[in-house]
């Protein structure tokens, strides 16, 4: 399974969406960031696979960051999400 995560300003959560192979992900992907590219204020809908009572529309020009992520029962890290991370110095 693939998460979307998409940044939205003055939100301190991201909204996410879910698609179940990689080249879908990549179309949801591509198609934010032409949304974002071209700066008009339309709206962009999003259905999750993963949740499918879950529905998402925003304002393109309010994303502010995208990012995809595969979720994987085996991961390093558990159930933390992607991202970055600071090491404690001791």
């Amino acid at each position: 399974m693939f998460t979307i995560d998409l940044t939205l300003r003055n939100t301190p959560f991201p909204a996410s969406v879910q698609r179940k192979t990689s080249e879908d992900a990549e179309a949801v992907y591509q198609l934010i960031l032409a949304a974002m590219r071209s700066g008009n204020p339309d709206i962009v809908e999003l259905v999750c696979e993963g949740k499918t009572e879950k529905k998402i529309a925003v304002r393109a020009s309010e994303i502010s960051g995208v990012q995809i992520s595969q979720k994987d029962g085996v991961a390093a890290g558990g159930s933390r999400p992607p991202g970055f991370f600071a090491l404690a110095s001791e």
